[in-house]
C-alpha cells in the first residue's frame, strides 16, 4: 500500500521528525496486518492508511495520525497495548484504547441493539453523548468518525443486510455526532453514503434531479459570482466568492419539509447558493449590504448566526435574495476563520504546539461540547461506560429539561439554579421540583444526567429571601442570585424596609441581641440611616448571615493604638480587660456571651472578672455600677458554651436530624434535654461549644431547614446566677 498521499499531506503542516514518527507507525501497522485482507480483497492495511488520510485532511497532530494507523492492531491482530506504549508512548496507547472501547459499543449495536434503541430519539441522543464520554479524548471520536467514513466509502462488498445495519448506525449515531462537533466535511459525506444504502431508489431519484440541470446551474452561479465579486471590489471589501454544493441527503430532508407544506422540488431556494469569505466580522455585514444593493432580499429568509451562533458554534450570515432572472439564491457570508470552523469543527482547534498560548476558541468549543455529556445513562451490558469520564468535564453538570434539552450548570447547582437558567419568571414562581420523576427539595444538588422538572405556581408570588441565604444552599449560580435581588429591588421601598425590619429583628432575637442596637449595626455597614440599612436587608443585598458575621468581626474603632509590646502572657485569654493587665476572667453562665456579642466585665470579690453580654438582665439590674469594667474580645480560637432552644413538631427521627446537622457543622454538643409539649410539639435544649456568633448564625439557618422545625433561638439560663 502506497502511503505517499498521506506523507505528502502531513508534510504540509508537520515537521520532519513528526512525519518520521507517523511513518514508523505505518510500518508497525503494516507488519501487524501483513496477512490480513478486507472483504473486497484489498490488503487490510489500506483501511488504516485511508483513515489516517482523512484525519490528515483535518490537520490533526502526529499522535492522532499514529493512532489512526494503529487503531485495529490490538483488536484484530492481538498486539498488546503495552507494545504500543513502549514503541509510541502513552498518549498513542490511550487513543487506541479509546478506539477499542468505541468498537465494542459499535459491535453491540450491530448485534441487534440499535433497532430497539432508535425507537426513541432520546435514547439515540444518549448514545451519541455516550460515544463522547466513553472516548475520554475527543481525538478518539474524530478518528472514529474518519474510520466510519472510510468504511462507508467501501461498504459495497458487504451483504445487503450488513450494509443496512451499518448505514443505519451511521445515520443515527455518527452523522449527528459529526454535526454536533461542527465537522461539516464529514457530516454530509456520512449522511449521503448512509442515505444511499438506506433508501437507494430515493437517493438515485434526487441525484438525477440535481444532475438534470447541473450545467445550467453551474453557468448561472459563475455569472452571479462574477457580478458580486466586482461589486465587492468596488466597495473595497476583500472577498472570495464561490458556489456552494447541496448534498443529496440535505435536499431530501428539505423536500420532505416542503412536501408537508405543499411545495415542490423547484421551491428549494438554497439549491442555488453562494459563499462569500471575508477577513473580519464587520466585513461580513458590509458584504451583506452590497448583496442587498444588488438584489432584493426575500422576507423571512435572513439568519444572523454571527450574533446568535448555532448549537455547534457555527457562525455566518445566511440570506436568500431574488437574483438574476427572478431566481431565488441563498448567499452565505462568513470569515475565513468561521469557514474553517464550519468545515472542520472542533478539529480546527486541535493543535499541539509546545509553548503555544491557550486557544480561547478551543476552550469555547470544549465548553459547548460539555453539553453533549450524559454520565448516568448507559447501554445494557456496557458497565464500563460509567467509570470512564473525561477530565475536562469535571467542573460542570449536565441536566435535562423534560423535553430532553441539555442545560449546563456549575457543579453543586440546585433545581432553583436550573429554573432561573430556563427563564427568570419560572425561577420566581418555583414552588418545588422533581428530579428523575422524584420530588426533591429546592437545595438538592443536581448530578450529571438528571432530568429536572420545575413546579411553578400560577400566581405572581415572587421568590423567597431565604433563597439568598448562603447557609441554606438554595442558590449556587451568580445568575440566579442576581435575578432574585433584582426582583426585590423592584419592590416598594416601604415594603423592603418592613421586610428588612422583620428579618433583622428575627436574626437579632435568635442571636440574643437587642433590637435597639440596629443603629450601631447599620453603622458597621456604613449606612447613615437605619431605613436605608433595613431596605438593603429587605431587597436581599445584605443577608442575615452577613449581619452576624459583621457583628462578630472586631470593631477597629475600639482597638487600642499600637504601643510597646507587653510581656507575653502565660496563658491565652479570650477577653481583654481594658486598662488592666492579665486578669483572671470567666464567661458568665447566665447569658453565655460568644465572640461577636457586645460584652462588659463585672469585677467579682473572689473570681476575677465575669464576662456578661451588655444586655444581660443581671447587668441591667446591677446597683454597683462602679464594679463594671470595659472589656473586648481577644483573638484566641477558644469555644464558648451557648444554649439554644429548638421548637419543632414532634416526629420520628427529629432529634437524630438535629444532632446530625450540628455534628456536620463541627460543633460539639455539651448537653441536651427534651421537653414534650401538650400541642404535639417538642422543645429541644442544646448546650453547644461555639467559637463565634457567625458560626451560631449559620447553624440557626440550617436548623430552620430541618423538616418540622418551627423556631430556633438562643436562650439565657439561670438569669440570677454566676456573677
Amino acid at each position: 500500500m502506497d502511503i505517499k498521499p498521506l506523507v505528502d499531506k502531513i508534510r504540509e503542516y508537520l515537521p520532519k521528525d513528526k512525519v518520521a514518527f507517523v511513518e514508523d507507525a505505518y510500518h508497525f501497522a503494516l507488519d501487524a496486518h501483513a496477512n490480513q485482507r478486507r472483504q473486497s480483497g484489498e490488503p487490510y492495511i489500506s483501511h488504516p492508511v485511508e483513515t489516517a488520510v482523512i484525519v490528515a485532511e483535518l490537520n490533526l497532530d502526529e499522535i492522532s495520525l499514529a493512532a489512526a494507523l494503529l487503531h485495529d492492531v490490538t483488536e484484530d491482530c492481538g498486539v498488546p497495548f503495552t507494545d504500543i506504549e513502549n514503541r509510541f508512548g502513552p498518549e498513542v496507547k490511550k487513543l487506541v484504547e479509546g478506539m477499542t472501547r468505541l468498537d465494542k459499543i459499535s459491535s453491540q449495536l450491530q448485534q441487534g441493539g440499535l433497532d430497539k434503541i432508535v425507537e426513541s430519539e432520546a435514547q439515540v441522543e444518549s448514545l451519541r453523548k455516550m460515544f463522547v464520554v466513553t472516548a475520554e479524548d475527543i481525538r478518539v471520536v474524530i478518528i472514529k468518525l474518519a474510520d466510519r467514513l472510510h468504511n462507508m466509502r467501501t461498504l459495497k462488498p458487504l451483504a445487503p443486510e450488513k450494509q443496512q445495519k451499518i448505514a443505519k448506525e451511521t445515520m443515527e449515531i455518527y452523522a449527528p455526532l459529526a454535526h454536533r462537533l461542527g465537522i461539516w466535511q464529514m457530516k454530509w459525506q456520512l449522511e449521503d453514503l448512509s442515505f444511499r444504502y438506506l433508501q437507494p431508489d430515493t437517493y438515485r431519484q434526487i441525484a438525477r434531479l440535481i444532475a438534470a440541470r447541473r450545467l445550467t446551474r453551474e453557468r448561472y452561479i459563475a455569472r452571479v459570482s462574477r457580478i458580486l465579486k466586482e461589486e465587492l471590489d468596488k466597495a473595497g471589501i476583500k472577498a472570495e466568492v464561490t458556489g456552494r454544493p447541496k448534498s443529496i441527503y440535505s435536499v431530501h430532508t428539505k423536500m420532505e419539509r416542503y412536501a408537508a407544506q405543499g411545495k415542490e422540488f423547484s421551491d428549494i431556494h438554497d439549491l442555488l447558493a453562494l459563499r462569500v469569505f471575508v477577513d473580519s466580522n464587520p466585513d461580513c455585514y458590509s458584504a451583506l449590504g452590497v448583496v442587498h444593493s444588488l438584489w432584493h432580499p426575500i422576507p423571512g429568509q435572513f439568519d444572523d448566526f454571527i450574533a446568535n451562533p448555532k448549537e455547534n458554534r457555527y457562525q455566518g450570515l445566511h440570506n436568500t435574495v431574488m437574483c438574476l432572472d427572478a431566481r431565488p439564491l441563498e448567499v452565505q457570508i462568513r470569515t475565513h476563520r468561521m469557514h474553517r470552523l464550519a468545515e472542520y469543527g472542533i478539529a480546527a482547534h486541535w493543535r499541539y504546539k509546545e509553548g503555544a498560548k491557550k486557544d480561547i476558541e478551543f476552550e469555547e468549543k470544549i465548553t459547548w461540547l460539555r453539553q453533549l455529556m450524559e454520565w448516568q445513562r448507559e447501554l445494557s451490558g456496557t458497565a464500563f461506560i460509567e467509570s470512564i469520564k473525561t477530565d475536562i468535564f469535571q467542573d460542570q453538570v449536565f441536566v435535562y429539561t423534560p423535553k430532553g434539552e441539555v442545560k449546563e450548570l456549575p457543579r453543586g447547582a440546585t433545581p432553583l439554579d436550573f429554573a432561573y437558567r430556563i427563564h427568570t419568571n419560572l425561577g420566581h414562581r418555583c414552588i418545588g421540583a422533581k428530579v428523575n420523576g422524584r420530588m426533591v427539595s429546592l437545595d438538592y444538588e443536581l448530578h450529571n444526567g438528571d432530568t429536572v422538572e420545575i413546579m411553578a405556581t400560577k400566581s405572581d408570588r415572587g421568590p423567597s429571601l431565604d433563597w439568598l441565604n448562603p447557609n441554606l444552599g438554595y442558590i449556587k449560580t451568580h445568575h440566579a442570585r442576581e435575578k432574585i435581588r433584582q426582583w426585590f429591588r423592584r419592590q416598594e421601598k416601604a415594603e423592603n424596609i418592613e421586610r428588612g425590619r422583620i428579618i433583622l429583628e428575627k436574626e437579632l432575637r435568635r442571636l440574643g441581641i437587642g433590637f435597639a442596637d440596629r443603629e450601631r449595626i447599620a453603622g458597621l455597614f456604613k449606612y447613615d440611616g437605619v431605613d436605608d440599612f433595613l431596605a438593603a436587608i429587605g431587597c436581599g443585598d445584605i443577608s442575615a448571615h452577613l449581619i452576624a458575621l459583621k457583628i462578630a468581626a472586631p470593631d477597629e474603632r475600639t482597638q487600642a493604638p499600637p504601643a510597646a509590646a507587653p510581656p507575653k502572657p502565660k496563658a491565652s485569654s479570650p477577653v481583654q480587660v481594658l486598662g488592666a493587665g492579665d486578669l483572671l476572667t470567666h464567661i458568665a453562665p447566665c447569658c453565655q456571651p460568644v465572640p461577636g456579642d457586645e460584652i462588659i466585665g463585672f469585677v467579682t470579690r473572689t473570681r476575677g472578672v465575669t464576662i456578661h453580654r451588655k444586655d444581660c438582665p443581671n447587668i441591667l439590674s446591677e446597683d454597683e455600677k462602679e464594679r463594671l469594667v470595659k472589656v473586648t474580645w481577644g483573638k484566641s480560637g477558644l469555644s464558648f458554651p451557648v444554649t439554644i432552644r429548638v421548637e419543632a413538631w414532634d416526629r420520628v427521627g427529629l432529634l437524630r436530624d438535629v444532632t446530625s446537622l450540628v455534628s456536620d457543622e463541627k460543633i460539639n454538643i455539651a448537653a441536651a434535654s427534651l421537653d414534650d409539649q401538650s400541642d404535639e410539639t417538642l422543645s429541644i435544649s442544646l448546650t453547644l461549644d461555639v467559637s463565634t456568633i457567625g458560626q451560631l448564625s449559620r447553624l440557626f439557618s440550617k436548623l430552620e431547614g430541618v423538616p418540622g422545625v418551627i423556631n430556633v433561638t438562643r436562650v439565657s439560663e439561670g438569669e440570677h446566677e454566676g456573677r
